[in-house]
């Protein structure tokens, strides 16, 4: 019998890739974004690439009711609702006293109060089951900060306290797994349709990996759950430097952004990107940078 898997942010970058990875291991899917077009895309794509069964869901994380529908839609079509990957995420570069504060607090919301409704709905049919992984997507910078990224850290920070409590608050069960997966640079498109407030458009910072890496390790996780998992080889010699060395870290970590993490040839007017509603044209698999396979 398939899996039967829920992924959130499926549109785009890393959950699309995922998406098309447990497809290929005949997967029936549940795929939820707020925009139908771009699901409607992956959908023939996982459709083409194996999946067993599939199910487009536009709906926002932080519409709790809709995840509630979405997960007993699944478990009413597929008998169980077996894997969930949380990937929806959005993302605003700018001072923190320069990102208007709608923006801010979406990109905040979409990780913290969107990680609790999706747990909230999950979690419970998960124990009615007496199992169920669920992997998050967390990000290097769930465990260092840099500047102009301060309402993505605080989302991401917050996030991560999260999962801990809630890989606390499942362990009564042992069939329930929570896992985080944390990438760092990824080629996806989530930087071409960030917010900005800073005059120029975001790059995943080197070293960059293709968003099927990161989805091979959140398909891993199933075999081996985590607390967290780093996914680049890059991560642990920031975080160790943001630890041990913190005044040459905030030294550096500011030039360090705006040469690898700032595409200067992409310069944009104050914009919140896809942050506050959803953008379809912009969303893919891939950006417009190489990553490592």
């Amino acid at each position: 019998m398939s899996q039967s898997v829920l992924i959130t942010g499926a549109s785009s970058g890393i959950g699309r890739a995922t998406a098309r990875l447990f497809a290929q291991r005949g997967a029936s899917l549940v795929l939820l974004a707020r925009g139908r077009e771009a699901l409607d895309e992956t959908a023939a794509e996982v459709r083409a690439a194996g999946a067993a069964d599939v199910v487009v869901c536009p709906a926002d994380v932080l519409d709790e009711d809709a995840l509630r529908t979405a997960v007993d839609g699944a478990v009413r079509r597929f008998g169980s609702l077996d894997v969930v990957v949380h990937s929806a995420q959005v993302v605003a570069y700018g001072k923190v006293e320069d990102v208007p504060k709608e923006v801010f607090e979406r990109v905040v919301d979409t990780a913290l109060h969107g990680t609790a409704n999706l747990a909230r709905v999950v979690l419970p049919q998960f124990r009615r089951q007496g199992e169920g992984h669920l992997v998050i997507v967390s990000s290097l910078l769930a465990s260092v900060a840099t500047p102009l990224m301060g309402s993505y850290i605080t989302a991401k920070w917050g996030q991560l306290g999260m999962i801990r409590v809630l890989q606390q608050e499942t362990r009564d069960v042992p069939g329930i797994h929570v896992s985080a997966v944390a990438p760092g640079g990824v080629n996806t498109p989530i930087y071409s349709q960030a917010g900005s407030y800073i005059g120029l458009k975001g790059r995943p910072p080197i070293p960059i990996y293709s968003p099927e890496r990161v989805a091979r390790s959140v398909v891993a996780r199933l075999d081996r759950p985590r607390r967290l998992v780093q996914s680049g080889f890059a991560n642990p010699v920031v975080i160790l430097g943001f630890r041990l060395f913190p005044a040459v870290y905030d030294a550096l970590v500011g030039p360090l952004l705006r040469v690898f993490a700032l595409a200067d040839d992409q310069r944009t007017q104050p914009t919140p990107g896809n942050v506050l509603e959803s953008k379809p044209a912009g969303n893919a698999e891939k950006g417009r940078w190489h990553g490592i396979p």
